[in-house]
């Protein structure tokens, strides 16, 4: 009984972070269905989703210090969640730029990839994003075992790096770059802890080897 109560309770948890994360993607489209993204609806929509693709990739980045610094090993259950939704935002992002920018002209999205290096950042951000989501399937993660995994996984600093400048780089014409630093300090500031934390541990496990 106690074991079904806690396989419950994280299902609960897990039913909760689900629509959580959705909430963003179902105010947008209410909006969007009845005129509340102002005069450039199609332009609101895709720098919204954009927005929250950044976001959700910070989010997932968090989870690990997170974890480290609280002492919750529970959190990481939900990284890989939080990862895919990262995916899910960015995809949305993506198909809003193919469908409402370029109305689905491959041949004009292919010209525009080479004319504007923002958007082929942004595109190569989503595509690392999609190599990821791909290989969190357990049983990739199986056959690639855990450390080829995690090193693959780490180009997620990468994805983030490259949605940052395209970011920057959209924001530059309107020289409006509050919101970058912004992102730009996160993500420092998440990668100074883990680095900080890689340090602690190479340290911890030195003075372990000393004292045996």
């Amino acid at each position: 009984m106690p074991n079904s109560s806690r396989f419950s309770a994280k299902s609960v948890q897990r039913l909760l972070l689900h629509l959580l994360c959705l909430v963003p993607a179902a105010w947008l489209f209410y909006l969007a269905a009845t005129d509340g993204l102002g005069a450039n609806p199609a332009e609101a929509l895709l720098r919204s989703l954009g927005d929250w693709a950044i976001r959700f990739i910070c989010f997932a980045l968090a989870v690990t210090p997170l974890r480290q610094w609280l002492r919750w090993n529970g959190l990481a259950a939900y990284r890989r969640m939080l990862g895919l939704y990262a995916f899910f935002y960015a995809s949305l992002h993506w198909l809003a730029y193919v469908v409402f920018d370029m109305g689905v002209d491959w041949s004009a999205i292919v010209d525009d990839l080479v004319k504007r290096p923002f958007i082929l950042i942004g595109t190569l951000a989503w595509l690392i994003l999609l190599a990821l989501a791909v290989t969190s399937v357990p049983r990739i993660i199986r056959r690639m075992g855990g450390k080829r995994w995690q090193m693959l996984h780490r180009a997620v600093y990468g994805a983030a790096a490259l949605a940052v400048l395209h970011f920057w780089w959209m924001r530059a014409g309107k020289n409006n770059f509050a919101e970058v630093w912004l992102y730009g300090l996160i993500l420092a500031g998440l990668l100074a802890a883990r680095w900080v934390f890689q340090k602690r541990k190479q340290m911890q496990a030195a003075a372990k080897a000393a004292r045996a």
